[in-house]
């Protein structure tokens, strides 16, 4: 997303080189980012983020329907600030539904099911199952890498694999990943 600059090669997206683009300028092309862990805004309440990100005028309608994708009731959340008193799972959902709301070409990510219940993890499933963007999703979960086209495999940064959800499923369940590197429980 341009947090980290690389040290080489490029990155392009949709053929135009965003290597040395800001993480501004990124999202103005149409990337959208979901943070491991999300980010609070002291003095921001959840439907003043969601009026930024809608960049309109305020319908209270639209923003209902993505707290409502992620399982959260508008109406007790659109004036509720966001602080460290929602938890993680609701600053999670919050933070997905601000991600659904850019309707972006590509979403990136990090470990969204991270403090999420269970009734919300298969919510969030179905959400990805849905979507007509492009998600770039980091997760260790099962369930998750089931729902991928293509699943990349990475040790220590590299690429390790490239493969279906099946074949990568069969290399981490048998171990066998492990033997490239050495290892072997």
């Amino acid at each position: 997303m341009g947090i980290i600059q690389p040290t080489s090669g490029k990155i392009l997206f949709n053929g135009e080189d965003i290597t040395a683009l800001s993480i501004t300028e990124r999202a103005r092309k149409g990337i959208a980012f979901g943070f491991q862990q999300p980010v609070t805004f002291k003095g921001l309440k959840v439907k003043d983020l969601l009026k930024i990100i809608l960049n309109q005028v305020f319908e209270c309608n639209e923003c209902c329907t993505y707290l409502a994708k992620v399982g959260l009731c508008a109406k007790d959340y659109m004036d509720r600030p966001l602080d460290n008193k929602l938890s993680g799972g609701e600053l999670k959902r919050i933070e997905i539904a601000t991600v659904l709301a850019r309707k972006a070409k590509l979403n990136i990510f990090d470990e969204p099911e991270a403090g999420i219940d269970l009734w919300s993890f298969d919510n969030l499933v179905n959400i990805f199952q849905q979507q007509s963007a492009t998600n770039i999703i980091i997760s260790h979960q099962h369930k998750i890498i089931a729902i991928a086209d293509t699943v990349i495999l990475l040790n220590n940064s590299k690429i390790e694999r490239i493969g279906t959800p099946n074949e990568i499923m069969k290399l981490i369940n048998t171990n066998k990943h492990c033997e490239k590197l050495g290892g072997a429980n």
